[in-house]
């Protein structure tokens, strides 16, 4: 049966405000492809755009003004990017005789609703840290370095000279500094037991020394000098719908991101990407979500959508780490 038309389709606000809002309930679960590639609202579903190079940016030119003549003026040029936001969605249906048969164990449209968030939520992770940990983009010494003791070499490990030696590339590749560490939990897990990263903690003051158990991410924080630590932990089964499951982690262990985020909706500002979504068909970031009758199975469906699209704008704002784990 198609799905019925917009019209048909009833927006449920309560289902909505039943989970926290987007960006803390996706922090909470372990989701951060918001704080990877912060929102930029668009006004059409598809369109270009003109990206100052940074090499642009960061041009100098004479400044002096003599008597009588007027003033250096800029000539930035733009090179052109373009998006197209793509409508994501899941559906969940709830049967109207097993929603009566469980009713006193479990609520039926807020299991399914979860469900249909979940997917929503994932496949958008999915895509954001397929972009980021990509190999193919970060190519190259300036764009990609692969460390010779990975971090879970707990002894012998480097990472605070190897994210240090990735700060200043991106610095001398585009001009901009860091601001965040991306890595997934497994990898934060090793970097609080790292020797190095230990030590530098003690030595801040935080005890003699430091147990790996009480590293916070803010303590990481500090010993890299970023502002950010975002740390990934969501898993993926990658297997067939009734098959062995293929349990997998979304952003791998293989590798860490130094970049240069967004932090304003200024979209001017320069960072290693955006998520463009665009809302002019009920799209909310994150997810809308909205319900209809369907008689053929005789219950309710739920559904979650958002559009859009996410793009990496400026690959030298990042520096992407590799053989990260044995």
């Amino acid at each position: 049966m198609p799905s019925p038309s917009a019209s048909l389709a009833t927006q449920r606000p309560d289902l909505a405000a039943s989970f926290m809002e987007y960006d803390l309930e996706a922090d909470a679960r372990g989701y951060i492809s918001s704080r990877v590639l912060p929102v930029a609202e668009v006004g059409m579903q598809a369109g270009t755009f003109g990206k100052i190079p940074l090499e642009q940016l960061l041009q100098t030119r004479d400044t002096a003004r003599a008597p009588g003549s007027g003033y250096s003026r800029g000539k930035f040029t733009f090179t052109s990017s373009s998006y197209a936001t793509m409508e994501h969605g899941a559906e969940e249906p709830i049967d109207d005789r097993e929603a009566k048969m469980y009713r006193e164990y479990f609520d039926a449209e807020m299991v399914s609703s979860a469900r249909a968030y979940s997917a929503v939520l994932r496949n958008a992770e999915i895509r954001v840290a397929t972009a980021v940990f990509n190999a193919s983009t970060w190519t190259g010494s300036s764009l990609a370095t692969s460390i010779t003791n990975e971090w879970d070499d707990l002894s012998n490990a480097t990472p605070l000279t190897d994210v240090e030696a990735a700060v200043r590339k991106v610095y001398d590749g585009s001009g901009l500094w860091p601001n965040a560490l991306i890595i997934n939990r497994k990898v934060f897990r090793n970097l609080r037991n790292c020797t190095q990263v230990i030590d530098r903690i003690t030595a801040s003051g935080a005890g003699s020394p430091a147990k790996a158990s009480d590293v916070t991410v803010a303590m990481l924080a500090a010993a890299f000098d970023l502002e950010n630590i975002i740390v990934a932990g969501v898993s993926k089964n990658t297997a067939d719908e009734g098959l062995t499951a293929s349990i997998s982690q979304i952003w791998s262990d293989e590798y860490a991101m130094v970049c240069k985020i967004a932090t304003s909706q200024d979209f001017r500002e320069p960072c290693i990407g955006r998520t463009f979504h665009w809302g002019e068909d009920g799209s909310q970031i994150g997810g809308t979500f909205e319900s209809y009758r369907d008689e053929t199975i005789r219950g309710d469906v739920i559904r979650v959508r958002h559009d859009v699209d996410e793009l990496i704008l400026y690959p030298e704002a990042g520096h992407l780490l590799a053989n990260i784990t044995t």
